[in-house]
């Protein structure tokens, strides 16, 4: 670790660049429960990392930064978002690699998700940096995820859509996975969106 205090230091990663193109519009800028989709997750991780909170946005970039109402503590264009999400997470190790011995990786369409779904994943990690700590959903694990240090350069290589499964399924990192069902409710259409305002 690269601090002095025995807690470790974990930074949220919401993931908000991607171009929307099932839903048809900039879906992280519809109203969802009275908030812009996107400000769900930025309110979730605000709960846990409190001023540690980074916003990846590519496709679309200034009304995904407008709807977002400042809840992230700092901004970062991904400018190679079409590639794939493999490019924002490693937007994202870019930004915080630094400072932060875990980055929880999240995605900005799944609204359900709250901080105390987040403080149950973060709180299951034992602070190794060779365990992974994932959601589990529909018999899938994926977002969101807490990825250690030791993760960082393999994270940093992402390209494509593939996003971080190779890392949970090579074996070189102990996966711990958590049942959270919500996690499996994202929103790729517009009808995922009214399902879920009617839920």
């Amino acid at each position: 670790m690269t601090h002095t205090s025995s807690i470790p230091i974990i930074h949220a990663c919401v993931l908000a660049a991607g171009k929307s193109s099932r839903f048809g519009a900039t879906k992280l800028i519809q109203i969802f429960r009275d908030l812009p989709l996107v400000q769900h997750a930025l309110l979730a991780a605000q709960g846990v990392c409190k001023d540690r909170v980074t916003l990846i946005v590519g496709y679309d970039a200034d009304a995904v930064v407008v709807a977002s109402a400042r809840l992230a503590n700092s901004v970062v264009l991904n400018t190679e978002f079409e590639k794939g999400m493999g490019t924002s997470i490693a937007a994202a190790i870019d930004a915080c690699r630094q400072n932060a011995d875990a980055i929880l990786i999240m995605l900005a369409d799944q609204p359900l998700i709250s901080a105390q779904h987040l403080t149950i994943l973060m709180t299951a990690w034992s602070g190794s940096d060779n365990e992974i700590v994932a959601s589990e959903y529909d018999g899938t694990i994926g977002p969101p995820i807490l990825f250690p240090r030791n993760a960082y350069d393999r994270l940093r290589g992402l390209d494509g859509e593939s996003g971080a499964k190779e890392l949970l399924q090579d074996g070189q990192f102990d996966v711990r996975s958590i049942e959270l069902p919500l996690a499996g409710y994202d929103v790729d259409t517009r009808q995922d969106l009214d399902l879920l305002d009617q839920s």
